[in-house]
């Protein structure tokens, strides 16, 4: 039996973001905050724009990266089969793009972390087998769930940020009802 690099997305994205918690453990922190961190700087620091797409690589511990990836190394193989590795890494960039510029223009503290893809991953996941014209009693039931507890969490403080779970939520959404039809497209 020969190993497989069966998801080429998925797998070189968890181990990017493995990566980067090893340089954050190596700078204490510093390039993390730096440069895996997207921080409401504005529009006139340059380091905003790279900010508002590594942001999801960067985590604060290696629990948090674990949580993450143990929910994106399950799911993310079936989706990017499904899909296609260009279709899933584009997904995954407009999800950063969108989660960044909310954190980096409107937001008052930092982001980092996949949970946004992690979201994004569930609810595209509830379209599997979606057919044209139906909508997934599960995509129904997941967005209860799912967005139902991050809307309300988000009337509590904490240091989550569940705009980020909410926004990657919709970005599956919009994706799994943009993709009804798409059938696996090369690799």
């Amino acid at each position: 039996m020969k190993i497989h690099y069966n998801s080429p997305v998925i797998l070189t994205f968890s181990l990017m973001a493995f990566a980067v918690m090893i340089l954050s453990v190596i700078t204490a922190g510093t390039s993390t905050s730096l440069l895996f961190t997207a921080w409401p700087s504005g529009i006139f620091n340059p380091l905003s724009y790279l900010r508002m797409f590594t942001h999801v690589l960067g985590h604060a511990s290696w629990e948090h990266l674990f949580g993450n990836l143990t929910l994106i190394l399950l799911i993310g193989p079936l989706l990017e089969e499904k899909y296609g590795s260009k279709t899933m890494l584009v997904m995954m960039v407009i999800t950063a793009l969108i989660t960044g510029i909310i954190s980096v223009f409107f937001m008052n503290t930092g982001l980092l972390g996949a949970s946004g893809i992690v979201f994004m991953l569930i609810l595209l996941s509830s379209f599997a087998n979606i057919k044209s014209g139906h909508v997934p009693l599960t995509f129904i039931i997941i967005v209860a769930l799912f967005l139902g507890k991050e809307f309300l969490a988000s009337l509590r403080p904490d240091t989550i940020s569940q705009f980020a779970h909410i926004m990657g939520g919709i970005c599956g959404s919009i994706f799994g009802f943009l993709h009804t039809d798409t059938q696996k497209k090369g690799v």
